[in-house]
């Protein structure tokens, strides 16, 4: 067991210790975590100040020395002493915390088969997917059993990962202490029904453990050209898409998470995924990891996204509904997940995560950025695995594209994606194989076809982007990554109500990829110069309506 590398990378942040072949509690950890599952009457832990010492306590027997955050203590003590009802803390101390020392006890077991299974998953093909530090610049995946992730997550409300060389490593905060500790050092309605989602995601696999599973997986565009995968793309790659646009579908009600479409559904991420769902953030990354508390696992092994990242998720379980929006955001009670399963046991719900620029003012209008932005989303949407066989037809049409052909000449390229099966790509191992990745983002047996696309004003609000060029952005991207369509949600926001209008006007004139590109370009130029103050929106159609009318004269 400790011989495996997958392992060694992750167990600096894990709170077992390995010993040969096996992961293990230390003595004092298994015996304070055995009396705690026996109940309150015998553990006397009946109160959310008294859990604190036995988390104090169990921190101290596996020498995690870094302290808690300031009132992580108190916040504990409010939550569970003065906030839920009387009836609720009988049922979490009496059958919920019991139930969850007893999970705690099982992780080192539950990690062990979770490595002795891991590389049967997509062992065939030669690649890994046991828990592992996902790293940056590093493509890969991870499979995890929603028994293991709640294990996880039980071992972060218990406040046991080490966490001092987390920010070294451009990890996210994964312990709860700061959650608890805001909600009494600030005490505010949202803060504590976030705690109550946790909470009662807690209560729901306490009384009936889900057996599915989740991945996760680390998307990168190379910034090295490469025969097989599309690389980082550079403007010009942009400006000469023939690729036509694909249907944009606008509604100004609801949300992202309820589209019925098996859409693959945008979180408006922050660098460090999650964002601030573990201390006072409560925006639509937070409220998604909230009401999809499996989420908050990659927390623990996915570093920071670079530009050139993203990070897509499957599988995760909503147990929570909601209403409101950040201050106003309530949990709203149980929710049933309906989705189906796939091949792999995962539920058909595909979440991509993708940071915008934080506060880019003007600069966003700058060629620079209108790159960077537009690559971003494209490295979430892109299936590359169905992008290299599309991409493989349109060079048999005499559409070259450099970045995946880089010598006209040379056939290697060509050959290996005629080569691929229609539901896999090939690839190169580490050691040097060459092998078939499936598309698992997309393995429901409903068909070849990639999902669609069900975002919104990602980096707008908070972030400060541009709302019009935002969506003309994502456009773009989930167009040239060949996916079939967009469902836009606005949230009603003023400055989107013509965006239906727009888009409709644009397919109906049969733009590609490349000539709102070029438009979107040319209107920012002028906004960055100084030449335009108008949105795009006012700027596109009045432009466009003369230009039509001189070529009709």
């Amino acid at each position: 067991m400790e011989s495996r590398e997958d392992l060694k990378s992750i167990l600096a942040y894990l709170p077992v210790l390995v010993r040969s072949k096996n992961l293990f509690w230390p003595s004092k950890v298994v015996e304070a975590l055995k009396e705690m599952a026996q109940g309150p009457d015998h553990s006397r832990v009946n109160s959310g100040e008294v859990l604190f010492v036995a988390i104090r306590d169990t921190r101290s027997s596996l020498s995690l020395l870094q302290p808690l955050a300031p009132f992580a203590s108190e916040g504990y003590a409010l939550f569970f002493d003065e906030l839920i009802s009387r009836a609720e803390a009988a049922e979490w101390f009496g059958e919920v915390l019991p139930a969850l020392a007893n999970l705690l006890l099982q992780l080192p077991a539950l990690l062990e088969s979770h490595y002795q299974n891991a590389d049967d998953i997509l062992g065939k093909y030669g690649f890994k997917t046991g828990l592992h530090l996902l790293g940056s610049q590093e493509g890969g995946m991870v499979f995890l059993s929603q028994e293991l992730i709640g294990a996880l997550l039980a071992c972060a409300f218990f406040c046991l990962f080490p966490a001092s060389n987390r920010g070294a490593n451009h990890l996210p905060t994964i312990n709860f202490d700061e959650l608890f500790a805001s909600l009494y050092e600030g005490y505010s309605q949202k803060q504590e029904n976030k705690l109550k989602c946790i909470v009662h995601y807690f209560k729901r696999i306490c009384s009936c453990m889900p057996v599915g599973f989740v991945s996760f997986e680390r998307k990168v565009l190379p910034q090295d050209r490469h025969p097989l995968f599309t690389s980082y793309p550079e403007a010009d790659f942009w400006s000469k898409s023939v690729l036509p646009l694909c249907a944009f579908e606008v509604h100004s009600l609801g949300f992202i998470e309820d589209q019925s479409a098996n859409a693959l559904e945008v979180d408006f991420a922050n660098k460090y995924i999650g964002g601030g769902a573990l201390h006072r953030g409560c925006l639509q990354e937070e409220i998604r990891f909230m009401i999809n508390p499996e989420l908050i696992a990659g927390m623990l092994f996915l570093p920071s996204m670079a530009d050139n990242e993203a990070i897509e998720i499957v599988g995760a379980e909503r147990f929570c509904d909601y209403k409101g929006y950040a201050l106003s955001f309530r949990f709203a009670g149980d929710h049933a997940d309906k989705r189906h399963f796939d091949s792999f046991g995962r539920r058909i719900t595909r979440i991509v995560a993708i940071d915008a620029l934080c506060s880019p003012g003007m600069k966003q209008y700058a060629l620079k950025y209108l790159l960077r932005e537009t690559n971003k989303a494209f490295c979430g949407f892109i299936d590359q695995s169905k992008y290299c066989q599309y991409k493989g037809l349109f060079q048999v049409k005499g559409l070259h594209e450099a970045h995946l052909y880089p010598d006209e000449n040379d056939h290697t390229s060509r050959n290996h994606l005629e080569l691929n099966e229609a539901s896999s790509t090939t690839v190169e191992t580490n050691q040097g194989a060459s092998v078939s990745l499936p598309a698992l983002g997309n393995s429901d047996g409903e068909g070849k076809d990639l999902p669609g696309i069900a975002t919104g004003n990602w980096g707008c609000g908070a972030f400060g982007g541009d709302p019009e060029l935002k969506a003309i952005i994502q456009w773009l991207a989930a167009s040239q990554a060949s996916r079939p369509f967009i469902l836009y949600y606005t949230f009603g926001i003023d400055a989107l109500q013509n965006l239906d209008q727009i888009t409709q006007w644009i397919l109906s004139h049969e733009w590609t990829v490349g000539d709102l590109w070029n438009m979107m370009v040319e209107y920012s130029s002028q906004r960055l110069n100084g030449r335009t103050d108008l949105g795009f929106f006012a700027w596109l159609l009045p432009s466009l309506t003369s230009h039509e009318l001189s070529n009709t004269n």
